[in-house]
């Protein structure tokens, strides 16, 4: 019995066995690209919860108990949870790893001080930092969330001769950068004032909730499908 022709199955990306990446079919957007990429980096949910459980059980912790070490205590033993459980199960340690380094500095900065408050100022420091990145990104015209789509077709530039998809990045972009960017506005005044409680309220509010607003907001705009990829033809073969 012959076996039936091969076929490309068009259910998904393929590998190039010489450039190692991924090809895209012909039939796919940019919004679907991008969506596949950003779950992958952010780790789904479950990465997404375990970068926030360690904040959320400190803050908790303070307000229940304004005992500074106690908090930290509790926060790092559950982030050194996460990571364990990760690592029993022999998935990727990567998003439980980051959570507990984030939680580790935290306590750093508030253990050097013996202020509650300085467990948020490297978020705030790093939410700064992050906003001018992306906001700079887009101001110059390379938005950061293009890159994202150069890792998946293997050129990391090439997005940024499609407007279609200068914009898309933008928008994404834009939508990553304002969270952090109500969260400095927000909580610098607290920390300015040592407003601890508030500020641990604050944390919680602008966590999770916006977090969860803010990947809504992403996948609403990627749910579209309206933004079609355009690659550069294939070079033709070599005469011999």
């Amino acid at each position: 019995m012959t076996q039936p022709a091969a076929h490309d199955d068009d259910r998904g990306p393929r590998r190039d066995d010489h450039t190692g990446h991924e090809e895209v079919d012909a039939v796919e957007t940019v919004e679907q690209l991008v969506r596949r990429q950003l779950s992958a980096a952010l780790g789904g949910g479950r990465g997404v919860l375990e970068s926030a459980v360690p904040t959320v059980a400190f803050t908790v912790a303070w307000i229940s108990t304004n005992d500074l070490r106690l908090s930290l205590t509790v926060s790092i033993a559950l982030a050194a949870l996460l990571l364990l459980v990760r690592l029993v199960q022999r998935s990727t340690p990567q998003f439980a790893v980051t959570a507990l380094l984030g939680i580790g500095i935290a306590a750093l900065f508030a253990s050097r001080s013996g202020e509650a408050r300085d467990v948020f100022l490297p978020g705030i420091l790093y939410n700064s930092a992050y906003a001018v990145v992306l906001v700079g990104s887009i101001l110059i015209g390379r938005p950061l969330v293009g890159f994202v789509i150069g890792s998946i077709t293997g050129d990391l530039t090439e997005w940024r001769r499609d407007k279609g998809l200068v914009s898309l990045c933008s928008t994404l972009t834009w939508i990553l950068a304002v969270p952090c960017i109500l969260r400095v506005v927000i909580q610098y005044p607290l920390w300015a004032t040592d407003q601890v409680v508030a500020l641990g309220i604050v944390r919680i509010g602008l966590g999770w909730p916006v977090q969860v607003a803010t990947f809504a907001a992403m996948a609403w705009v990627l749910s579209r499908d309206r933004t079609p990829v355009q690659r550069r033809p294939d070079p033709p073969p070599a005469t011999p």
